[in-house]
Formats: C-alpha cells, sequence, structure tokens
C-alpha cells in the first residue's frame, strides 16, 4: 500500500462525565483511508501499530468464499455472516455454527477455540463461528483438520496471502500472534487496517462484496442484539460495515466509497471506541442525526448521572 508521509495529528480524547465533572480520560487514534491505500484523514498516527484482533474476521472469511467452499457444502448468507462474527453464544448462533461443521462433515470436537468460562460447548464461543468457517476450508481442500491453528498451516497460509494480496505487501513482512482463540492474528498500523476495510466497501472484490452483503443483511449474526456492530450496520441499511475488535479496535467501511475507517484506543478501552466511532461517523456525515443520536443514547449515556464525550477532530494529512 502507498503511506502517506509521517504526520502526528492530536489524538482524539473521550471524557468519562459524571454529573458533567471529568472523572476519567481515554486517548484514541483513528485513520480514514481509500481503497488505494492512501490516508486521507487522522487523528494521532497512521503509522501507530497495533493487532487487529477479531476486525480481522471478515478477511479470513476469504478463505472461504476464494475457494468454492460456500458452493461444495451450500453455505448461506447466514453462514457467511456467523465466520464474520464475534458473536454472544445465542441459541441461534451457536445453531448457525452447528450448521457449517454438520455441512461439512466436520465433528464438533474438532473445534480448538475455548470453552466460554460458564459454558459446555466450544460452539458456544465467540469466534466459533470463524473456527468453522476454516474448518470447511480444510475439509473442502482435504487439508488437515487437527493443525488447523498452526501458523504454517495451508488454511492459515491461504488467509495469509488474501491479506498480503489487499496490502499490496509480500506475505513473510506480516508479525503475527496467537489470538484469545488460538488463530493467528496479524500486528498492522491503522492506516493498513483502514485500507483493508476500504478494500471491503469499495465493491471491487466479487468475494469481498459476498462477506458484506452477509454482515449488513444479517447483523445479528455478527454480534447480536445490542451490540454496536449489529445495531450499526441495522440502522444505516447497508450503508456501512463495522465489526470490532478487542482492546479498542473498531473498523467500519463505507459502501460504495471505497472509504475505511480504524480506530484505536490506546488503553484498550471498549467503552471509548463506541463513542469515538459514533463522532466520527457524524463529523463525516456517515451517518443521520437521527442514527447519530440513538446510538448515542445506547453507547455514550452511561447511566442517569454518567455519559461520555469526544474532544477532537480527524485531520487532513
Amino acid at each position: 500500500m502507498t503511506r502517506g508521509r509521517r504526520t502526528q495529528a492530536a489524538e482524539l480524547e473521550v471524557r468519562l462525565l459524571r454529573e458533567g465533572i471529568i472523572e476519567s480520560r481515554h486517548f484514541v487514534q483513528a485513520v480514514i483511508c481509500d481503497n488505494r491505500g492512501r490516508n486521507l484523514l487522522v487523528a494521532g498516527s497512521a503509522e501507530t501499530a497495533t493487532f487487529v484482533r477479531s476486525a480481522l474476521k471478515p478477511f479470513q472469511a476469504l478463505a472461504v468464499t476464494t475457494t468454492g467452499t460456500l458452493e461444495r457444502y451450500g453455505l448461506t448468507d447466514r453462514d457467511l455472516a456467523i465466520i464474520c462474527s464475534s458473536h454472544k453464544g445465542t441459541i441461534e448462533q451457536v445453531r448457525q455454527a452447528f450448521n457449517i461443521l454438520w455441512r461439512a462433515d466436520v465433528d464438533p470436537t474438532v473445534l480448538q477455540c475455548p470453552v466460554p468460562t460458564g459454558k459446555r460447548s466450544r460452539l458456544e464461543y465467540n469466534c466459533s463461528g470463524k473456527h468453522a468457517g476454516m474448518l470447511a476450508v480444510c475439509q473442502q481442500r482435504n487439508f488437515p483438520l487437527s493443525s488447523y491453528l498452526q501458523r504454517s498451516h495451508p488454511v492459515q497460509q491461504l488467509i495469509l496471502q488474501k491479506v498480503a494480496e489487499h496490502l499490496r505487501m509480500p506475505a513473510e513482512e506480516f508479525i503475527s500472534a496467537r489470538d484469545d482463540c488460538g488463530a493467528p492474528t496479524y500486528f498492522m498500523q491503522l492506516g493498513q487496517i483502514a485500507s483493508l476495510y476500504a478494500r471491503l466497501a469499495s465493491g471491487e472484490s466479487l468475494d469481498m462484496e459476498r462477506i458484506v452483503r452477509a454482515m449488513t443483511h444479517h447483523p445479528a449474526m455478527v454480534a447480536g442484539e445490542g451490540e454496536f456492530d449489529t445495531e450499526l450496520m441495522r440502522l444505516t441499511e447497508g450503508e456501512l460495515v463495522s465489526k470490532a475488535g478487542a482492546e479498542g479496535i473498531q473498523c467500519i467501511g463505507r459502501l460504495g466509497e471505497g472509504m475505511g475507517l480504524a480506530i484505536k484506543v490506546m488503553d484498550g478501552a471498549k467503552r471509548a471506541k463506541y463513542a469515538v466511532a459514533i463522532h466520527l461517523l457524524k463529523q463525516m456525515g456517515w451517518i443521520s442525526p437521527s442514527v447519530s443520536e440513538t446510538l448515542s443514547e445506547s453507547f455514550m449515556t452511561m447511566s442517569s448521572v454518567t455519559r461520555l464525550e469526544v474532544a477532537g477532530e480527524l485531520s487532513m494529512l
């Protein structure tokens, strides 16, 4: 990708106000990029590096959409949406993840994601859809099932190659580490992450377009009722694709315009990334005032006496 000159803009600041008095602060960096890899707007630095975490899932799903796995096993957009999800483990979501394994004739005991605390099944883990998708690809390609999470495994190498192609980088340059679910995640610059989401939203690739359609048509599969990704995609009716990641990662693509937004809360606070996303989406005109108000009521009003506010704007490079 094309990297802009090294520029440091002011970070955004999220403040928790208790009856109008500042109680806590979070500092946030953000980048908006186009699908040609150009960093357009920034708060902080586009070169800030972080693990992409679960915001990688739509790109891990490329292993499913580019190999004929969907067609081989008759998987639907609902299946593809749960593959991209960080779900809540509801009965509906668990059944959808199981459906992928059932259609691919893979026993659920092969799953290697953790069993959530207080639960009984790996299918209830928030990444089970992603793991089911990887196993379906393995079954379709006759890859080994037992080692599917190893970085050297063909399915992980396939995913890495797809990400590298979209960032126009050699695959060997990527730094990886194990995510909490056991699968590899990658250490990237915020500008690179924003570029991926710009590509996802651009409509240039039929494989990514199908992923976007699945996520935006079935937002309840991607996160769950009351969750930010689900509510944002539902309220914007297919104009935005949204995927959160742990440790303060939030990514959003503007469909049809080939623009992507990547947010990183430096202390990893979940509440701050949603506040910044609403603030920036409103600033960019990507959401209407009514959508902004609805989201703010859910994600910026913490209680009857506490609320979040965001100080700062994106700056042009």
